[in-house]
């Protein structure tokens, strides 16, 4: 089964130039390669974030789905500042989502780095990311 999902891993990533639009990348990315990389090093997640294909990055980001079920934080903390000032809507969108189902289970932690990094954020991002807040704490975020 371990080699079974490596092999698919692998195969996946010689495959990314034809992953090429958000549905496929979000249907795939968290089942493939979240999964295999639970225990295993991340550094492929950064390699695709430094990718110029804006399906490897966004499948570095949307990646981390997989690990934030599983209460591990670290990688999407440093993608979502890796990508801060991104310009294109659909990594804005992702980092917003991933961050979101972080903050579902860490609050305090979406708190944290919302305050560090809402001035700079793209809106979308922000939107995004404080999309379950209630709607006082929302307005605030979006004030600063």
């Amino acid at each position: 089964m371990k080699r079974a999902k490596k092999e698919i891993f692998n195969f996946y990533l010689t495959q990314t130039a034809r992953i090429n639009n958000w549905d496929l990348v979000d249907l795939s990315a968290p089942g493939i390669v979240g999964e295999y990389l639970k225990d295993k090093p991340r550094d492929v997640l950064y390699r695709l974030a430094d990718s110029d294909l804006l399906w490897d990055q966004r499948i570095a980001v949307v990646s981390t789905y997989t690990l934030i079920k599983n209460d591990d934080f670290i990688e999407i903390i440093a993608l979502s500042e890796h990508f801060l000032h991104t310009r294109h809507d659909l990594m804005q969108k992702a980092v917003g989502w991933m961050l979101r189902e972080m903050g579902k289970r860490d609050k305090d932690l979406l708190v944290q780095f919302l305050e560090k990094h809402c001035k700079v954020m793209p809106r979308t991002t922000l939107r995004y990311a404080i999309e379950k807040f209630p709607e006082e704490e929302r307005k605030e975020f979006m004030k600063r």
